[in-house]
């Protein structure tokens, strides 16, 4: 199959990363919801459609910026409102909302393994088809993956950052809360600077192999 340019690569990507934070977002709604919270509900949050979640800055600028200057794609939507005081046991609770989202994420990666495979077979008799869907199955498969495996590492303001604040005591789990905007920035370096990609790539790639061993399987 030909390789593709960054435009077009953009483009491929386009529908995968949006339905990767929108998905994202509506699972933490809903496990809150689940658990009593109707936060999320009542201010329209749970929805599919992504101009709910979309963050101007972080959803769009950063990710395009970051992309064409360090090579990477990092950024956030807005995240779902969450009151832990709904929440019958709020340290245990946060803790299944947060996980909620990477696992919405590795579910899509499923299904884009689905589109995957079948944008291989495809190719055969359809390339005009079957050549996009392969290329977005393989997005979808990068693209849910990273954010999966990134969201669960414990640092603020990632979601295993409130799993790590429950398995901690209450007293040292609190103050995770407090250093989100620090964590932000330290998260940032640490892609920038190749540091998180060395910890959690071999991680990524071990998952990554997973699913394509699930589109080889389906190809028979």
């Amino acid at each position: 199959m030909p390789e593709l340019n960054d435009i077009q690569r953009l483009a491929i990507m386009a529908l995968p990363i949006l339905f990767a934070i929108t998905l994202h977002e509506v699972a933490h709604g809903w496990a809150a919801l689940r658990l009593g919270d109707t936060t999320a509900w009542q201010q329209g949050r749970l929805t599919l459609n992504p101009l709910a979640h979309i963050d101007p800055i972080g959803t769009i600028i950063v990710p395009l910026v970051l992309y064409f200057t360090a090579g990477f794609i990092f950024g956030w939507a807005k995240p779902v409102p969450v009151s832990m005081h709904r929440l019958p046991n709020p340290r245990r609770d946060m803790a299944f909302v947060a996980l909620a989202g990477p696992l919405a994420n590795f579910v899509m990666a499923t299904g884009w393994a689905l589109v995957m495979a079948l944008g291989a077979w495809l190719s055969h008799v359809l390339p005009e088809l079957g050549q996009p869907l392969f290329f977005m199955g393989s997005a979808g498969i990068g693209v849910n993956v990273v954010l999966a495996v990134l969201n669960l590492v414990p640092l603020p303001p990632l979601d295993g950052s409130r799993v790590l604040a429950a398995v901690l005591p209450a007293r040292v789990g609190v103050q995770l809360y407090r250093f989100e905007q620090a964590g932000l920035i330290l998260l940032v370096v640490l892609m920038a600077t190749g540091v998180l990609g060395r910890v959690i790539g071999p991680i990524v790639e071990a998952v990554q192999q997973f699913y394509l061993w699930i589109v080889v399987s389906l190809l028979g």
